[in-house]
């Protein structure tokens, strides 16, 4: 196999592998592959052209540069004289990919943690000499631990020591 035909093969395995990594994080293939075409782009890249690189609509490349955005994975370019949009990735991957990923986690328990708030008021509700108050009492005290279990995540995720090793540099 030629150099140029291993180099082709080296860089379609790492994107199809971004692709599935991130499927697995539910941020969908495409977007997996797109941040990793970009990463090994020396260049900044239009959305036409990593449409044709990967096989992709230049919709679906779009959606994806825009998630990538959004999570400070990838930057718009522009070209003196040129008005397509050009995209690379971030300058810093390892610390945006820590930033995104935590900030992502911080709001997920949030959410989780706004929802046993609510169920638990809800069932507060009812009052405990219902015909099910053993099964009240049991989800109550799910509940409750569900959320301490949340709000120590919460204090985990808000420590200034994990906020210094998410900062640190690659």
């Amino acid at each position: 196999m030629s150099e140029s035909k291993k180099i082709q093969e080296a860089r379609a395995r790492l994107i199809e592998t971004g692709g599935r990594v991130s499927q697995d994080f539910g941020t969908g293939r495409i977007v997996g592959q797109v941040l990793v075409f970009l990463y090994l782009c020396e260049e900044e890249s239009s959305l036409d052209t990593i449409g044709q690189e990967l096989g992709l609509s230049k919709a679906s490349v779009s959606i994806a540069v825009r998630q990538l955005e959004k999570f400070g994975l990838a930057k718009k370019v522009w070209k003196v004289g040129d008005k397509r949009n050009y995209y690379k990735s971030a300058d810093n991957i390892a610390s945006a990919l820590q930033q995104g990923v935590l900030s992502q986690v911080r709001q997920k328990v949030q959410v989780f943690g706004d929802e046993l708030e609510g169920s638990l008021s809800l069932v507060s509700e009812i009052p405990n000499e219902s015909t099910s108050s053993k099964e009240l009492e049991f989800l109550k005290n799910r509940i409750q631990r569900a959320r301490k279990l949340q709000k120590g995540l919460e204090v985990i995720l808000g420590n200034p020591l994990v906020r210094l090793l998410t900062s640190i540099k690659n």
